[in-house]
């Protein structure tokens, strides 16, 4: 009985057919950046504001004050008496009497001077000259609620993680396609509920479920390409990392185009609707189905392959199945059960919160070059694009193992090199951290094809979900870790992401290589993927040897 990738290869291991779904599917990655990414626009500085004082739209109207009369005459009073205070944080906590005179609302203390009126820190009224420019004037996240704006963004993390075990488990158990287009539903739908959240506490709580809805649209559509493909095509993974990167370069123009954080929130939430298209165009992965025992439909499928590529089956593929897969409800005891498995997932583990710490991380602290908002952050998304074609070139030349720990390796030892180099050489200091994160870039690329070429088709969805749950930990906590050690000294995170770095370098040379190796269908497949190497690397030595003599 035909193997899968018998099957596969007769049909088209990467054809026609094959190459409509990638294209598909990938645009997932752009809308999944540009949430991920897109707090820096919807939560910029709302430029000028102040803290207005109680009856402020009274005076206003009695007065008929333009918000320029109001600003000079309840905010500037303030300054002149108080030059450390600028009117955002505070405000004069005095009566205002307008019934003398309009222009000076003060009169009635005489001569006593500003300086010596009582101030009271504001609480829940601020005036913005851009409204609604972003969700800080929106919700008034300044001042003493600025932190409140940070939450927001570990809020969205938090979806992503309870995204990657909750959707990763489903997919896994009750098909990719399904929970891909539910999630598509899902992350659309609170997308749009988040843009007209009338207060904070609504925003925060959509924006959570917007996350775990995108964790699932983005970690499907990943397993999926890769389980319709070839074993010599799984390199398609790394170009959908390419999409995240052109997501987060398209975003900087859609909010330079839109005005407001309502129209930015719906830019990159809409598109998932048109996702849902995809019902009558993607079908489910035949591997799951084979795991489902569901043998008549997933060779339904491959037939259909087969025709879109130009190709024909041979009449005796009437069955294909995989052999002892047992059709089970995946659990994490099940990716640490076997020793194989157990170390496989440990190391990725590490990987993912490791290179998600030290990604963010390195790009909070070179931040963002001075100047303009939009070009400099299209420039920074720019940057990674080396990254992806340094894989591309050498990933299926040299394989993934060697990379993935030459990355993380020199990555480190950039990290290191960049903490002890002088200030007064600025342009060599940045040059070796951006070489760091070029280096930490690559294995946060890597890391996506490795683990979903380590887990068997049964659990690989929830493999692949759960470990990367540790990237959104990781993430929540970089910012942390980041400004908590920068207080002791300016360096010493640097030399926590170096640590960080090589140690993963080093624990990922204990995985196995997986170049040219079909996908595992089994576990008993993944505890034998060490050998089957070895046996391979020993076959082309040997037919090399041959050839020569």
């Amino acid at each position: 009985m035909p193997s899968f990738d018998e099957v596969l290869k007769e049909a088209g291991e990467f054809g026609r057919f094959q190459k409509r779904v990638f294209f598909l599917l990938c645009q997932t990655g752009i809308t999944f950046s540009s949430l991920f990414a897109s707090v820096v626009f919807l939560g910029k500085a709302p430029g000028s504001y102040w803290c207005r004082i109680p009856g402020a739209a009274e005076l206003s109207e009695q007065c008929g004050w333009t918000l320029e009369d109001e600003l000079n005459f309840t905010v500037l009073p303030l300054h002149l008496g108080n030059r450390s205070s600028s009117g955002e944080c505070e405000r004069l906590d005095v009566t205002w009497d307008t019934s003398v005179s309009c222009a000076s609302p003060l009169a009635h203390y005489g001569n006593y001077s500003t300086t010596n009126l009582p101030l009271t820190l504001c609480h829940g009224d601020w005036m913005y000259k851009q409204p609604h420019s972003s969700i800080v004037s929106e919700y008034n996240l300044v001042c003493g609620n600025a932190w409140m704006l940070d939450l927001s963004q570990a809020i969205l993390n938090l979806g992503f993680l309870a995204g990657a075990f909750t959707l990763g488990y489903a997919a896994d158990r009750y098909g990719r396609i399904i929970i891909y287009l539910l999630s598509c539903l899902g992350d659309g739908i609170c997308g749009v509920i988040v843009a007209f959240a009338p207060n904070f506490t609504l925003f925060l709580i959509f924006r959570f479920l917007q996350g775990v809805f995108a964790k699932g649209t983005w970690m499907t559509c990943y397993v999926i390409v890769t389980e319709i493909v070839g074993s010599d095509q799984r390199i398609v993974g790394i170009v959908i990392q390419m999409l995240f990167t052109l997501g987060i370069m398209i975003l900087p123009g859609i909010a330079y185009l839109v005005p407001t954080w309502q129209g930015i929130q719906l830019a990159i939430s809409l598109p998932n609707f048109l996702f849902l298209l995809y019902y009558w165009m993607v079908p489910e992965s035949p591997r799951w189905l084979l795991t489902r025992k569901k043998g008549e439909k997933a060779l339904k499928i491959m037939h259909t392959i087969a025709k879109h590529n130009g190709k024909y089956l041979s009449p005796h593929y009437s069955e294909i199945t995989i052999s002892n897969a047992e059709v089970s409800n995946p659990s994490f005891v099940d990716l640490v059960r076997t020793p194989q498995m157990r170390r496989n997932t440990l190391i990725l583990m590490y990987a993912w919160f490791a290179s998600a710490l030290i990604y963010q991380g390195l790009v909070m602290r070179l931040g963002i070059v001075g100047g303009n908002l939009y070009v400099d952050f299209f420039i920074s998304g720019a940057m990674e694009l080396p990254a992806a074609l340094l894989i591309l070139v050498t990933i299926d030349r040299i394989g993934r193992r060697l990379p993935f720990a030459v990355s993380n390796i020199v990555a480190g030892i950039a990290c290191f090199i960049t903490a002890f180099l002088p200030e007064d050489i600025p342009w060599l200091k940045t040059a070796v951290a951006m070489l760091g994160r070029l280096g930490i870039t690559i294995a946060f690329e890597i890391v996506y094809l490795v683990n979903s070429e380590l887990y068997p088709t049964m659990l690989r969805n929830f493999g692949v979900s759960l470990c990367s749950s540790l990237c959104d930990l990781g993430g929540i906590i970089a910012p942390f870790l980041l400004f908590r050690l920068a207080a002791v000294w300016l360096e010493l995170p640097l030399i926590i992401f170096s640590i960080l770095a090589v140690v993963c370098g080093l624990l990922v040379l204990l995985l196995p290589e997986t170049k040219g190796i079909s996908l595992p269908e089994t576990v008993e497949d993944v505890e034998h993927l060490s050998s089957h190497f070895s046996k391979c690397s020993k076959k082309r030595k040997h037919r090399d040897t041959n050839s020569y003599i």
